[in-house]
Formats: structure tokens, sequence, C-alpha cells
């Protein structure tokens, strides 16, 4: 009798496995099933750009199932439950039996969180970090007249934690080349004592603020937003005024995720082992992309290196084989910094970003910690490479595991 896999999620993470274990499983052997509560694969670097105005929507959507193996079951539905003592997954509309589970759930914005944040939510406050609140942000950018822009972060952990960097270093760009940056006072106000969690990739993002004329205000810890009076308040009761303000709220796992007690509390991260990927609690269980619990960030190059090691323990598991901890937290990731140029950083566990050159057959070598033309075109030459090599589970040339070639260490 065959076996089930099923993967939670058809996303970056969820896709990308799916189609890498439809590669190595025999199809005989085994049945793999995706499930995803629509039909819509949203390109997520590529949502930075909309409120710019630099991609259109239609760009960075595309359908689940073009890029979902053809003998891999899709399934749309909603997903209510994971018994995983039976092993069954709960949908609306069916159920699916187990063998072995991935959970590639990502994260969803959670601004209810914040007290007063609801009231003005895409009204006076902005999302990027969704497709319709890069939209709403595009056309409050596009009608903005001057005055107080805020860019707050609520807490971490989150999604691509460069992201926020990107968008006020963007912005300073975007109000230059419209005559009007002078009208307009750019705010990053963060939790974090410093621009970044990296000492040297903080020094370095910090350079570049001060050098936009961007005002940073650090240890900002956010405990309400007063839409109607448009100011954010701190939990020792510090406020800020703002007339536009884009907002990072707390970032959460999947709500069944809870119900079905495999997140490890309520904010719906599931405890993964930061080496192997496996789920640190639960039998036959592995978790990929931002639902894990990995001390690094929550970013696509994360899911794509540790979707390497995964499958590999994942085949050593079925052969009865020792998993092997060989996931070092590699991430690496292109910085937008504004008027043509951007950033790499590329750091794991053990080290934090460090300046040198990143090489990249075909295409590098890279600068890392520091800005230039070529790192920006990569950025947005890595679109393509998504579409085309990435979720289709095809090999790139790149490591899983971080190299210190190129990198120069104190």
């Amino acid at each position: 009798m065959g076996k089930n896999l099923v993967i939670l999620g058809a996303g970056c993470a969820g896709t990308m496995v799916a189609n890498k274990l439809r590669k190595r499983l025999h199809r005989d052997e085994w049945t793999i099933t995706i499930i995803d509560k629509d039909d819509r694969h949203v390109y997520q670097p590529g949502l930075l750009f909309i409120p710019f105005g630099i991609y259109q929507p239609e760009e960075i959507v595309r359908s689940r199932s073009e890029f979902i193996a053809r003998d891999i079951r899709f399934v749309i539905d909603e997903i209510n439950h994971v018994d995983t003592e039976k092993q069954r997954v709960e949908t609306m509309a069916g159920s699916y039996p187990y063998d072995q589970l991935i959970v590639a759930t990502g994260v969803e914005l959670a601004p209810g969180e914040i007290p007063g944040l609801m009231e003005g939510w895409q009204k006076v406050a902005f999302d990027f970090y969704t497709l319709p609140g890069a939209i709403n942000l595009h056309k409050a950018m596009r009608t903005f007249k001057g005055g107080k822009l805020v860019l707050n972060i609520a807490e971490f952990p989150f999604k691509c934690p460069v992201a926020p960097l990107e968008f006020v270093y963007m912005a300073d760009a975007y109000f230059t080349e419209r005559g009007m940056r002078d009208a307009v006072e750019i705010h990053f106000v963060t939790p974090l004592p410093g621009a970044f969690t990296k000492p040297k990739a903080s020094a370095f993002f910090s350079r570049l603020i001060a050098d936009k004329d961007i005002k940073i205000t650090a240890s900002f810890d956010l405990a309400e937003v007063d839409c109607a009076g448009r100011k954010i308040i701190s939990a020792g009761g510090k406020s800020m005024d703002f007339d536009l303000l884009v907002s990072i709220p707390p970032n959460v796992g999947a709500r069944y995720l809870v119900r079905s007690n495999i997140a490890m509390d309520e904010i719906g991260y599931v405890k993964t082992n930061k080496h192997t990927l496996e789920a640190e609690h639960h039998q036959n269980m592995w978790v990929l992309g931002d639902a894990t619990t990995l001390p690094t960030s929550k970013a696509g190059s994360v899911a794509h290196f540790s979707a390497e090691i995964m499958v590999e323990n994942f085949m050593r598991v079925l052969h009865g084989e020792a998993v092997r901890p060989d996931f070092d937290g590699h991430s690496n990731c292109f910085i937008e910094t504004g008027f043509g140029k951007a950033a790499l950083i590329d750091f794991n566990y053990d080290y934090e970003p460090l300046p040198g050159k990143f090489p990249l057959p075909g295409l590098g070598p890279f600068s890392l910690l520091g800005e230039s033309k070529a790192n920006h075109w990569g950025k947005m030459m890595f679109k393509w490479v998504y579409w085309n090599k990435l979720v289709t589970g095809e090999e790139l040339p790149l490591e899983a595991q971080m190299s210190l070639a190129g990198k120069i260490q104190d």
C-alpha cells in the first residue's frame, strides 16, 4: 500500500519542497498532496516595489498550479485541524491521511494585536507585506502631499527583516525623484537598539540612514496606535506623530496550528530543530519557511537553503538512516538602497554579515555590505530565477551552507 506525504502551504517553501521530493520519491510508493486556501502564488519580494509603482500587481501574482508538478495532488481548501495522533489533516471538504507531514504555512499579519491600529488600517496606516496593503500604500504614496512618513516595526520576529529598511531607502529616492523630498520627513521607528540585529550590518545600514537624512528612533516598544490623532505610542509613554504610517504589525502563524496544538504557543510558530528541520515535539513532521522557530531571518533564502537540507534528511529517514544536523542558518538577501543601487548580506547562525565579495557562477561576484548597481540588478533578475528555477525545485548554483570564500574577517 502506498504512503502519503502531505504538505501544508503552497507558497515558496511548500511548492519548492514538493517539487524537489517529487523527483526523489517513487510515484508508485508515495502520493504527494499539497494544500492551500487559494490558487494565487504571490512573489513576495515584489511586494516592496508596488508602493513605488516599479511593479504592477499582475507582475507578481501567478497561479500556484503553474508551478506544482502534475503528479502532485494540489488541493484548494481551508484546513481546519491536524490530528497528529491519527496523522490526518482535516479540511472543510475532506480528510487527508499522512505518513509524513511538512508544515510550510508561512505567517500572516495581525494588526488587530495592536490596540487602535485597526481603526485606521488601510486608511491612514498601511502595510506592504500583503498585496492589498501594497496596492493601497501605492495610492497613499501617490497622493501624499508631504509631512511625516513613519515606518514602525511593532515587534520581532517578522517576515524579511530588511524590507523595512529597504522601504525607507526607496521612499527617500521616490520623493527625491518627485521633487518633494524636502517636504517629507522619513522616520524609521524600531524596537531594536539599532537599525538591524547584527552589529556590522546595523552600522552599515545606520550610515545609509544618516546619509539619506532619515531619522531613526530605536528601542521604541509599540503599545498602541491613535489613528484619529495620528500618533504611535510606546509602552513607556513616548509618542510620535505621523501623517502617513507604514506599519509592520505582529506576525503570527496559521491559527489551525494553534488549535491543533502543533504550534508551541498562541503566536503560532512550530518548534523546529534548527539544524535538521524536524518538528521537535511531533512525530513524522517537518517544518519549513516562515512557520519555523529558526533563529535566523524569515526569508525566502532561508526557505531555499533549509529545504535543501530537509530533503536530504527526509530521504535519510525513509532509508532508516540518522538525520544530519547540517543546516547552519544560512541566509542572504539583496537590500534595495534607492537610486538603482542595492547592498547584499550573507550570514548564518555563527557568522554575522561580513564585507567582501559574494561569488555567484555566471553572474557574480556581488559586493557584500556595500552599495552597487550590480546588486540592484541581481535583485531585479531574481524574479525570473524565482518563477523559473526556485519554486520549480531545480538546483541552483548556491551552496545551502554559508561559505567564507571572498569574505573579509577582522
